[in-house]
């Protein structure tokens, strides 16, 4: 394994020693070259991503993104520069001790309910009940705070204990006695602690984007609006898979009707790309599993999934975002719909559909991102380089391509290192 430098500025010397450009100048070159595949044009060359789990490559185990966030962030920075792709690694990190106290029943994570080096695990369940959706609809802080937030959250479980309070004007004094129990007592001393560790991670973590930018590396994805198909949301978050699927039949319209609500919250809470007056073009992840026809029928994706994800995508567009929706499943040839957005607006990331094929279908259309499948972490570096190198022939060669490139666990740094030169010089046009 790798010792890590702790020193950003050392790093810094180590980008101008590879490149031959300053930090501020590489960060230049990749993001010009992203911009430029994402309008459908040809850079100097195809952009190639990598996203890498620092313990698949280093002696930093997953649960350091939960309860080191300094080693974390070390890391990754270490990664992003010995790597040397076209964006920085930084990770999704939160505070294993904040969540402990929460007593979160919706996940699983390394060094809290898992083991240090297992990867994190989300639980579904049926957090709102199938005849409760006339509760929501009347009043969704209300559903929120004493339906919701108790099922999901341990120490939130005294909520569910306060009567409604849509109308209570001047009622509060009235419910005072319950909060003078060893339950609330409870609640509220581990939440003020979860708020002290939550504070005291995100300021060891420092600002991990602005940092890779200072090492020459854009972000890929940034944060903005809460987004994805509705219908995701009203499936893994509240219903479950079950429950949203059987509500399509037994219940449609109040399905529709509550991906309808909680879009437009959304959409009208949502703020323009550069409102902070800073012109970074702001492009925006969005994780899509449900729409996947293992999950539903063509007319069902018709009328309860694209609708709700075609609106979300062409309103961030029109807020100045570049939308990466990431097809998680095996969306196939329902991915014709991205055609009806404006063309070079959005990146199109596919993991399990078939990137040849998806490349195809929307050339001239809409930037496409993929690789390789899962099992190219148990793959040689040969047979990486190879599959790499046919998407890059019968993918990129007109431009609007971005390579994701999933790296085999195992082999050397100097090997890792090589291989992703040899794939740079392989993709220049």
């Amino acid at each position: 394994m790798i010792t890590l430098d702790s020193n950003l500025e050392a790093l810094r010397e180590e980008v101008k020693r590879k490149t031959g450009k300053t930090p501020e100048a590489a960060y230049a070159e990749k993001e010009q070259r992203i911009r430029k595949a994402i309008n459908l044009e040809k850079p100097d060359r195809v952009p190639i991503i990598t996203m890498a789990d620092p313990s698949d490559y280093t002696d930093v185990p997953r649960s350091a993104g939960y309860y080191d966030p300094v080693t974390f962030n070390k890391a990754n920075r270490y990664l992003s520069v010995a790597f040397d792709t076209d964006t920085g690694m930084s990770g999704l990190p939160s505070s294993g001790y904040a969540l402990e106290l929460l007593d979160v029943k919706t996940r699983l994570w390394p060094g809290g309910n898992l083991p240090s080096n297992y990867e994190y695990q989300f639980l579904e369940g049926e957090y709102m009940k199938a005849d409760e959706y006339d509760i929501f609809f009347a009043d969704p802080t209300d559903f929120t705070l004493r339906y919701y937030l108790p099922r999901v959250y341990g120490l939130m479980a005294p909520l569910k204990k306060l009567p409604y309070m849509g109308f209570s004007f001047n009622y509060l004094e009235g419910i005072t006695p319950m909060f003078d129990t060893p339950e609330f007592e409870e609640m509220g001393r581990k939440l003020a602690k979860a708020g002290r560790e939550t504070k005291k991670f995100r300021a060891l973590l420092g600002n991990t984007t602005e940092e890779m930018e200072s090492l020459g590396y854009p972000a890929f994805s940034h944060f903005g609006p809460a987004g994805g198909a509705p219908y995701d949301t009203v499936s893994s978050f509240l219903r479950g898979m079950q429950g949203a699927m059987t509500d399509m039949f037994r219940q449609p319209e109040k399905l529709l009707k509550l991906c309808d609500m909680i879009q437009e919250t959304r959409l009208a809470e949502a703020q323009p790309a550069n409102a902070d007056g800073k012109n970074i073009q702001k492009r925006l992840g969005m994780p899509l599993w449900r729409g996947d026809k293992s999950f539903m029928s063509q007319k069902h994706f018709e009328k309860f999934y694209w609708p709700g994800l075609k609106k979300q995508l062409t309103t961030l567009v029109n807020l100045g975002y570049v939308p990466i929706p990431v097809f998680e499943d095996e969306f196939g040839d329902r991915l014709e719909c991205l055609k009806e957005l404006p063309k070079g607006k959005i990146v199109a990331l596919v993991d399990y559909t078939d990137v040849f094929k998806v490349s195809k279908m929307l050339k001239g259309h809409q930037c496409v991102m993929g690789g390789g499948p899962l099992s190219h972490k148990l793959m040689s570096i040969q047979e990486v380089e190879d599959y790499n190198k046919r998407l890059i022939d019968e993918c990129a060669y007109d431009g609007g391509f971005i390579l994701s490139l999933r790296l085999p666990v195992g082999p050397a740094m100097p090997e890792l290192q090589g291989m992703i030169e040899r794939l740079k010089e392989y993709a220049r046009y």
